[in-house]
């Protein structure tokens, strides 16, 4: 199953970075209780803001232990912890967002932002599942607002069965992992040949998930 998103011809340069209402969320049904909702273009003015968090946020390229050998993490990042000030407002009206409009759901309001700069086509992320924490053994969500160019989130069932999906994610959409989504499933941002501009993405979780 692949689901593409269009994005919007106009930034709205105008009326400058803002968010849009989250009653044209669209959710669609995975498997074992694993479920995506998709807003294309929730926020208006991603270049600008895109623009601002590239030199603004305090990047870091990081190192892992790999199979016994030490490897550059192919992406920057950041993380700002529970009570950090985000590194602009919209950002937490974007978190406040998200929180009132899953309370319900989710039983928790979202406190956490990571962020990941794929700055061309070779910076990637592995398949995973947010699983070192409560996501290991409890439902929960990760909220993923993208600005900049698109790039493919790629989902994958754990189990043979289900049809993989790919939603090319930038200008200001939005995807929420809910359900079993973290267990039951796992997500990837491939590396491409394709020539691609560069994007960010950030991420809203609950506390105690990552």
């Amino acid at each position: 199953m692949a689901v593409h998103l269009q994005a919007s011809l106009f930034e709205q340069s105008e009326s400058g970075i803002r968010l849009g209402p989250l009653d044209g969320v669209r959710r669609t049904l995975l498997s074992d209780g694993a479920w995506l909702d998709l807003l294309p273009g929730w926020l208006s003015g991603a270049s600008d803001l895109f623009d601002h968090l590239a030199t603004a946020v305090p990047w870091q390229a990081e190192r892992r232990v790999m199979y016994d050998s030490e490897v550059q993490v192919p992406r920057l990042l950041a993380h700002y912890r529970a009570g950090s000030a985000l590194p602009h407002p919209v950002l937490e009206e974007a978190r406040a967002a998200l929180s009132a409009r899953y309370a319900a759901e989710l039983g928790e309001p979202f406190a956490t932002a990571g962020l990941c700069y794929y700055r061309d086509g070779w910076d990637s992320v592995a398949w995973h599942g947010d699983r070192n924490g409560r996501g290991a053994y409890r439902d929960t969500m990760v909220a993923i607002l993208s600005v900049g160019a698109p790039r493919d989130l790629a989902l994958r069932p754990r189990r043979p069965g289900p049809s993989p999906v790919r939603l090319p994610l930038g200008h200001g959409d939005l995807v929420v992992m809910g359900g079993s989504c973290q267990r039951t499933w796992e997500h990837a941002v491939p590396k491409t040949a394709r020539a691609v501009g560069p994007r960010i993405s950030i991420q809203f979780r609950p506390h105690g998930v990552r």
